[in-house]
Order: structure tokens, then sequence, then C-alpha cells
């Protein structure tokens, strides 16, 4: 028996058999998840800040590959900050080491884009709005990946869901579109397509499996969890963040809440990256932030990634085709 694919643009910019892509993830997204998620038929990407030194992603390229024959990409997401890492040069890393699609998010200098395009390299840039999509589209990128509200990491501060973020997308957009944020099952899946999406991204759901390189206890964590089980943080410093519910997340909204408001510095305690590291790492939830989003909700089993891509299609392919049953032609 024939084994099933899907064709749209997002496959084909991609080179792969489903139009499922792994969300860059800060601390997750390692070669073990990237290779899975791509052997698996999917589109799996290496998270570039998570490597110490462009000299480590290197390495962990290489890795990568010997673990995967199939195609994947990097994610490098450029931050304003008072010391920033060397973008450039993980950028170039990236390039010079045979990788042709890069996820960018956050600021997208035109110089990046120019520079990898120059090189063969195609852009799937990952934004919250549907200006910042468009903005990025008149740049040059090759597809765009819109988050909805839902989403774990930075949703924006728009506040709007993916159900109408992806139908104007959609609507307005004409390079790929890639849905992000509450995409968990086959339904969510068929949803976006039905929305106009081309392809989805998961981020949470890639977390609980079983090659995800987390401790047990987080991916425990995530079945257990409802859609209600997550935070939003720094709401009031204007760089919202969705995380698991946990006594570090609640203590940040309880400081953020307080009369006479907050300052970065009376959080910064509890919300640094590297806590958040050992938080995965060792399964310790009181370490630090655990990044997640509403679909945990959806989330009620550990599969493997070769197991989660063959469900994602079969039911997808299973609602998209009851739905049409609505529909009858006229007497």
């Amino acid at each position: 028996m024939s084994q099933v694919t899907m064709k749209t643009r997002v496959t084909e910019l991609l080179g792969t058999r489903y139009p499922i892509v792994q969300g860059g993830m800060m601390w997750v997204g390692r070669a073990e998840l990237a290779s899975a998620v791509s052997n698996a038929g999917g589109f799996g990407i290496l998270t570039a800040l998570t490597q110490p030194t462009p000299e480590a992603l290197v390495r962990e390229i290489a890795r990568c590959r010997s673990m995967t024959d199939q195609p994947f990409g990097v994610n490098l997401t450029i931050l304003p900050t008072a010391t920033p890492p060397p973008y450039e040069a993980y950028l170039d890393a990236a390039i010079d080491n045979g990788i042709k699609v890069l996820e960018t998010a956050g600021n997208n200098p035109k110089e990046f884009i120019a520079k990898a395009k120059a090189s063969g390299v195609k852009i799937v840039h990952k934004c919250t709005a549907i200006r910042h999509a468009l903005s990025a589209e008149r740049n040059g990128v090759d597809a765009i990946s819109i988050d909805g509200f839902e989403c774990a990491g930075h949703p924006g501060e728009d506040g709007v869901g993916g159900l109408l973020l992806f139908a104007l997308a959609a609507r307005k957009i004409r390079i790929p579109l890639i849905a992000s944020g509450g995409i968990g099952d086959g339904r969510t899946m068929a949803a976006a397509f039905a929305l106009g999406a081309e392809g989805v991204n998961l981020g949470t759901r890639f977390c609980a499996t079983k090659e995800a390189p987390i401790h047990d206890n987080i991916k425990n964590a995530l079945v257990k969890a409802s859609e209600r089980d997550t935070n939003l943080i720094f709401r009031t410093l204007h760089n919202t963040g969705r995380v698991l519910k946990t006594a570090v997340s609640d203590a940040v909204v309880t400081i953020e809440n307080r009369p006479g408001g907050c300052e970065f510095k009376d959080i910064q305690h509890l919300v640094s990256g590297q806590k958040g590291r050992v938080a995965l790492e060792t399964g310790d939830m009181s370490a630090g932030l655990v990044w997640a989003g509403q679909v945990v909700g959806l989330i009620d089993d550990l599969p493997s990634c070769a197991e989660l891509m063959s469900q994602l299609v079969a039911e997808c392919r299973q609602h998209l085709v009851s739905a049409g049953r609505y529909f009858s032609a006229g007497r």
C-alpha cells in the first residue's frame, strides 16, 4: 500500500512529505527532536540560540544530519537586547553548513534576508500580526508562519486568536501560509487548512513526544494540563508570553498585578532563560518557567514523532472529508 502524502506550496518549499513544521523552541529544538520530525515526514528545526556558540551550532547541524537524511532547518530569533548574541555568525554557520531553510522570528533585518537568499536559503518568517506578515512579505521572505494568541511563547499584544488570524492572513498574504498556535491534533490541523493555511507549525505538541529532549516530569505535566492551565506573563510589560501554569508563573503574575505595577527587575529572578532550561532538563517545575500553549488541553498521550505524524495526517484527512458531507446537490 502506498504511503499517504500531502502536496501544498509548503511541502514544495520545504521538500517534505507533510506540511507539518516543528517549531524552533529554545532548549528543545535539538537534533533528537528535529531529526525525528524530519524522519517522520515533517520538517524539523534546530534552534540556533540553544547552542552556546556558532561553532556549537555547526556541530549540532552535523549531529542532526547524522540522524536523518531528510530536510531540516534552523531557527534564528532576533530580539533587541543590550548584549546581543552574534546573530550574523549564527546565520553564517547555518548557511555555510548547507541549511536550505531558515525560520526567523522577532526582528528580521533586510540585510540578513538578502544574505540568506543570495546563498539560496529559503526564509519562513514567524510573526503574530497581519501587519508584520505583510511587511515580511514585502521584504522578500518565502513563507509566513503566523501565531494565534493561543500559542506558547510570545503571542504578541493584539490578542487575536487563530480562527480569525489564520483566515485574515490567508485572505491578505500571497506567499505560503503556515498556521501556528493551537494546532495539536488532526481536527485543529484540518481547521487550519479550511481557513486557508497550507501548512501547520506545532511546538507544545512536539514537546509531548518520546523524542523531545526534555524531562519526563515536564512531558507528564503537559499531558495532565487542561486548556485553562497556562498563564500570560509580561502582559503589563507589553511583551506578553504564554507559559504553563506553575508556582513560578503564578508568582510572576502576582508580582505583575500588585498595586503600583512592576518592573522587569522585580521578576527577573524568576524568569531567566537559564532557569527555564534547568526546569526542562531536570524536571523540577519550581526551577523556572515552562513555556506551553493552550493546546495542552488536547494532549493526552506521549507518542513517538512518527506515531504523532501518522495520527495527525489520518485525522486531518478524516475531518476534511467529513466536513464535505454537510453539502448536498440541489434538486
